[in-house]
């Protein structure tokens, strides 16, 4: 398993981020290899994020690869440069 977090700052309002992350859920439930996605909010002003679970390096790959990543700069009007860290899982607590 390979977890992807991402954080990021918007200049939309939360409002519009959540509407646009609703819109969007169906796309992401479709993705192949993608386990689970959290949608989260640091604790800084207009940051949001993701955390992905993968089930493996490949489908992270190949999502990375796709129009869907490529759209989320546009569609979430991220200011600079993402946050982003992938980790390998090493084990598990609970399955």
């Amino acid at each position: 398993m390979i977890i992807q977090t991402i954080k990021f700052k918007s200049q939309l309002t939360e409002e519009e981020v959540m509407r646009i992350a609703r819109e969007r859920e169906p796309q992401f439930k479709a993705i192949p290899g993608l386990i689970q996605k959290y949608y989260i909010k640091p604790q800084q002003d207009d940051h949001y994020g993701g955390v992905y679970i993968w089930d493996s390096a490949a489908s992270l790959k190949a999502y990375r690869a796709s129009d869907l990543a490529a759209s989320i700069p546009k569609a979430y009007g991220i200011i600079g440069a993402p946050d982003v860290e992938i980790v390998d899982v090493i084990f598990q607590l609970r399955k």
